[in-house]
């Protein structure tokens, strides 16, 4: 339900899915159909039936067409429709399917319901009724497309302002409201099927006072019944008499709707049975389940605290402006002694210092900024490689990138490793770095040489620098949207990074 609310492409999915298998459900039964249900009035009327031509067919080609004009209507009219996009001519691309849909409906009627020519004086007069009740149904299947309209953005509305909902509502939580998005929509199918009268009508009654006991078990009644020695029967007492003193208005409520005083009784007790059964044990276990969930998420809360106010304490001991006023006489002094691979380190190094301090702290930077930090970083360690004959380093870093922004110190764990673990001053060695962007998605490809590390180095038996981190801080950042493929062989290591950039 997280991913229905956050993403709406998710819905889409959702609805494009329900409706195929709708469809390929419907065909499958089609032909697991041996004889049309029609088969018995041809037969009282005298009239030859034929399997393919008066039923399977015309049946296949209705389904074909509803399906599609639902998926046309659904995907690409009523969504410019909502937005206010050229809003009369999508109307009319509206309604003329429906139009169209009469039409077919009235054809394959012509043979589904052949019986009916005998039944009036003239072809013409046969003619005019099959057309017109297709029109008529193709007219009745425009409104029940609106009402369910109606109820998807009313749903997704509702499921988007849930969190403001509830925190003007204590009662209504968001799970309420997803129940009742739900409920609604099982309501319209129950419409579109024609199902029985008091199906309908019993859903229509339990359903809102399931999701209402819901709501009141998590507002009160089961926060009220938490401090007992023995909480769930105290919830399970409560809910009790909650159920019995709803019997009345639950029974006057299905006798106004239904005028039928013993299913209104039936309906009002079976309630009872129903949300014991089915909304008690389900509240209890989902507010189990929030307390752990919340337990969770302070315990976190907690470490995470600590973990930031011992971030700052370090970054307090570090006064910057020392440090770059250090930095700032070193470089100077070295410029004075015309040390120029000196001069350049110490000013490289600044440029990284600065961007640590500040930048990296925001939750998003320009790609422009993260390619510059990463610049300053492949020439900071060119001044201890370039001197080797046997080190080769190759860059080749897009330079436009227009206003692209990614998360801060996201792309260098990538070429930290590659230097940590490419680089040897007595054995060949090679280190590629590429990157470039493409209509917002970022390519990023990291290929290195791999050394065996010396007995004694204390990194020896270290994996690469924060490649666990970043990958987490992918999953959080940017899921669905990156994929990030690392290979690696006895003398190679590779990384393929492709990230859709915001």
């Amino acid at each position: 339900m997280n991913d229905l609310i956050n993403n709406p492409s998710y819905f889409k999915k959702v609805e494009f899915w329900g409706a195929t298998t709708i469809f390929v459900f419907a065909v499958f039964f089609l032909n697991t159909t041996s004889e049309g249900p029609e088969k018995y009035l041809f037969d009282k009327a005298g009239i030859q039936f034929y399997y393919y031509q008066d039923f399977f067919f015309p049946r296949l080609i209705r389904y074909t067409f509803l399906y599609l004009i639902f998926l046309f209507l659904n995907f690409k009219v009523l969504p410019k429709i909502v937005e206010k996009e050229n809003l009369v001519p999508n109307i009319v691309l509206a309604l003329l399917p429906f139009l169209a849909l009469g039409l077919v409906f009235g054809i394959t009627d012509t043979y589904s319901k052949n019986y009916l020519f005998q039944r009036y004086r003239t072809e013409d007069e046969a003619y005019k009724v099959i057309f017109q009740n297709s029109y008529f149904y193709a007219f009745r299947l425009l409104l029940i497309f609106g009402f369910y309209a109606f109820i998807k953005y009313i749903g997704l509305y509702l499921l988007a302002s849930s969190e403001a909902i509830q925190s003007k509502y204590r009662i209504i939580t968001r799970d309420g409201v997803s129940a009742f998005v739900l409920w609604m929509i099982s309501m319209f199918l129950l419409l579109v099927v024609d199902a029985e009268g008091e199906l309908v009508y019993g859903w229509g009654i339990i359903g809102p006072a399931g999701i209402l006991l819901y709501c009141y078990s998590f507002y009160a009644l089961i926060p009220k019944s938490m401090p007992k020695p023995k909480p769930f029967r105290a919830y399970l007492g409560k809910t009790v008499l909650v159920l019995l003193a709803a019997i009345i208005p639950l029974g006057l409520v299905a006798d106004l709707l239904t005028q039928d005083e013993e299913f209104a009784l039936f309906m009002a007790i079976f309630n009872v049975f129903f949300q014991l059964l089915i909304t008690v044990p389900l509240s209890w276990l989902l507010y189990r389940r929030q307390m752990q969930g919340n337990a969770e998420i302070h315990v976190l809360k907690k470490e995470l605290g600590q973990s930031a106010a011992n971030f700052d304490f370090l970054r307090s001991q570090i006064n910057p402006h020392f440090l770059f006023n250090a930095l700032n006489t070193i470089y100077g002094t070295a410029i004075q002694e015309k040390a120029d691979r000196t001069s350049e380190g110490i000013e490289r190094l600044g440029n990284m210092m600065r961007f640590m301090l500040q930048e990296n702290l925001q939750e998003r930077i320009s790609l422009a900024r993260e390619m510059e930090y990463l610049e300053n970083y492949i020439s900071f360690q060119r001044l201890r490689t370039d001197e080797s004959p046997n080190i080769r380093i190759e860059a080749d870093v897009q330079q436009e990138v227009g206003l692209a922004q990614i998360s801060p110190m996201l792309l260098i764990p990538f070429v930290e490793n590659a230097f940590k673990h490419g680089i040897s001053f007595r054995e060949p060695s090679f280190i590629k770095i590429m990157l470039e962007v493409k209509n917002t998605v970022l390519y990023f490809d990291v290929n290195n040489s791999k050394h065996e590390k010396q007995g004694n180095d204390p990194e020896k038996d270290k994996s690469g620098i924060g490649l666990t981190n970043v990958k987490q801080r992918l999953q959080l950042l940017y899921p669905g949207r990156h994929e990030l493929i690392i290979r690696e062989t006895g003398k190679e290591f590779f990384v393929h990074l492709t990230l859709q950039l915001s």
